[in-house]
């Protein structure tokens, strides 16, 4: 079973980033379709949701049926990797994403993680900036990383936040 070593807290914007578990799948599926230009399959999240190496967090619309802003964590030796977050187009530019990256990291803080580890799209400036902000600081990159619709690719910028 997975070590969940955060409590509830308030939150600034109102609601606050509740573990996912594999009762959650419909609406994280419907969620993904809605606001993951690169959406994870159904067997992926599956996975994740039963897996003890991984925490899906969710922040919920006020009505509980649909979710707002979804996080995938993957936990490694010594360090974590954020392997996904993503707010609902509808929801973006009201602070969902700081909200659940400062959650995910203090998560990662007390489970004893050292670094926090991420790579984003390098066409990404709005998330760059955010990670930026929250002391991430860029490592390298991968070059032709990410696939673009008109068979071309991306490259990937990779970056960390040390914890300890």
């Amino acid at each position: 079973m997975s070590i969940n070593v955060c409590k509830t807290r308030s939150s600034p914007v109102g609601t606050a980033p509740v573990r996912l578990g594999i009762e959650n799948l419909p609406a994280l599926m419907a969620f993904e379709r809605q606001a993951n230009d690169d959406a994870w399959s159904e067997a992926l999240l599956s996975a994740a949701l039963v897996d003890d190496d991984f925490d899906v967090w969710g922040i919920w619309a006020v009505e509980g049926v649909e979710l707002r802003a979804a996080a995938v964590l993957a936990y490694l030796p010594f360090d974590a990797e954020l392997q996904s977050i993503c707010v609902r187009p509808s929801d973006r530019r009201h602070g969902l994403a700081r909200e659940l990256l400062g959650w995910i990291t203090q998560c990662a803080i007390e489970r004893g993680v050292e670094r926090l580890l991420l790579e984003l799209r390098a066409s990404n400036v709005a998330a760059r900036r955010l990670y930026e902000s929250a002391g991430f600081a860029v490592d390298g990159q991968r070059r032709g990383y990410y696939r673009r619709d008109d068979g071309g690719s991306e490259d990937a910028v990779l970056m960390s936040r040390e914890l300890m």
